[in-house]
């Protein structure tokens, strides 16, 4: 059986999934439920100074659903930790103590001044706590006071606040970055350049939920106002993965540790954010919406997979995938996709067709001998994939890719066994010749 324990920044763990800083691991009753249902890890929830913040007594949060109100998104505009801070911290020790073979990271957010920070790294670090992670990253509330994403969005300060905690702690200092940004490889840059040890990602996105057409206020509402929050859920994965990903396959960040954060729901998601070069995967909504217990399918899910993939442990799918992500300009122009309808699976309902005839190539017939039947149509098919995206039966529709020779319906040219990319094309006015450097601009 695959190994699931971890060491990330030399902090173990029994498997690679921790719970994030947010209202799962506000206190040692949640905590410690947590670590009875098996999760490997916990990210406290944030700490701020006294006297703490007052959140609404109100609406917190609210959803994005689908037709069969399965939860897609999830907004939430609750602020750190609202307990006294002495509180937080005895508590933090009596789990640790409790439970110490499971990692403990406690997030911190304090005023971006060295006096601030100075004073309540060493009050962390006498819990026992086994590492901290710097919030740069809450979108709403706390930013509007100078902090977390007001932070996170400004690099000199990111690589500021990272330095004091280097000097004034022992224990390894993860800084979690927001997604609120254009390119999130300058904030990965600057916290790397002041001594983090790893970086987490993503934090929530800027939302509204949406708007109240009969009240006409935004939704939810206190007392008929409302609030951005921050967006978490499964509809930012993909998100999320990107933005790993750019840190991951940055010559200036490669090999810098990533816990991943963002939409993480079933062990498929998280064995993604792995194989993306994430060496733990932080969780929230989905422990909010199933409970803590969730967890376990999580650990078997990812066990079942690395003993079908022959992978040994964990740390083997760390990264795998990253070689595969690039720049568009360097995919290959010369490979050719073609969809195929398997006949004996199609049910006939014509999606299909209708995306297709609508808004895309019109590649795939409806009829056949006076019969509805549908049918790629190879002279005009792309391989763009929006039919397989829509099909909804799995595996009616496949890419097949055109073998070198094999001849093109389309454009009636056989396929070439030559890589063509855009750097290199004819109709790229700054083309290049083969064999110039890959990160070259064109």
């Amino acid at each position: 059986m695959a190994d699931l324990s971890t060491e990330f920044l030399g902090i173990r763990s029994p498997n690679p999934f921790w719970l994030a800083s947010a209202p799962p691991t506000d206190k040692a009753y949640n905590v410690i439920r947590a670590f009875e249902a098996g999760w490997g890890g916990v990210v406290w929830k944030t700490l701020g100074e006294d006297p703490p913040v007052v959140n609404v007594n109100g609406p917190r949060y609210s959803t994005l659903l689908s037709p069969d109100r399965k939860v897609l998104g999830f907004n939430n505009i609750e602020l750190i930790s609202d307990r006294p801070l002495k509180v937080n911290l005895d508590e933090i020790r009596q789990v640790k103590r409790a439970f110490p073979d499971r990692a403990m990271i406690v997030s911190l957010m304090v005023p971006c001044t060295e006096s601030s920070w100075r004073n309540i790294l060493p009050q962390v670090e006498d819990t026992g706590a086994d590492g901290i992670e710097l919030n740069f990253g809450c979108p709403h509330g706390m930013s509007e006071r100078g902090m977390g994403a007001a932070v996170g969005q400004v690099p000199e300060y990111i690589q500021r606040v990272t330095q004091w905690c280097k000097q004034y702690s022992r224990l390894p200092v993860i800084v979690k970055l927001t997604p609120n940004i254009t390119d999130v490889r300058f904030p990965a840059r600057a916290a790397k350049a002041g001594g983090a040890d790893a970086v987490s990602l993503i934090n929530t996105i800027n939302s509204i939920m949406g708007v109240d057409l009969e009240r006409m206020t935004m939704h939810p509402s206190t007392g008929g106002l409302g609030s951005h929050g921050g967006y978490c859920g499964p509809a930012v994965k993909p998100i999320a993965l990107n933005m790993v990903a750019e840190i991951a396959r940055d010559p200036a960040t490669a090999g810098l540790p990533i816990s991943g954060i963002g939409g993480v729901s079933t062990w498929r998601d998280a064995a993604e954010f792995i194989a993306l070069g994430c060496g733990t995967v932080q969780v929230c909504t989905a422990a909010m919406v199933h409970g803590f217990r969730i967890v376990q399918d999580m650990c078997s899910g990812l066990s079942g997979f690395l003993d079908a993939q022959g992978y040994a442990s964990v740390q083997e799918l760390v990264g795998r995938a990253v070689p595969s992500v690039t720049d568009w300009r360097h995919l290959n122009l010369n490979h050719v996709d073609k969809a195929v309808i398997n006949q004996d699976l199609c049910i006939s309902c014509g999606r299909c067709h209708v995306v297709c005839e609508d808004t895309s190539h019109q590649a795939i017939s409806a009829t056949k001998n006076g019969q509805r039947h549908f049918e790629v149509k190879d002279d005009e098919c792309v391989g763009c994939n929006l039919c397989v995206s829509v099909c909804p039966v799995p595996d009616c529709i496949t890419l097949r890719s055109l073998q070198p020779g094999e001849v093109d319906a389309r454009t009636g040219r056989p396929v070439s066994a030559e890589v063509l990319t855009w750097k290199e094309h004819p109709n790229n006015p700054m083309r290049q010749p083969a064999g110039s450097p890959a990160g070259s601009p064109a």
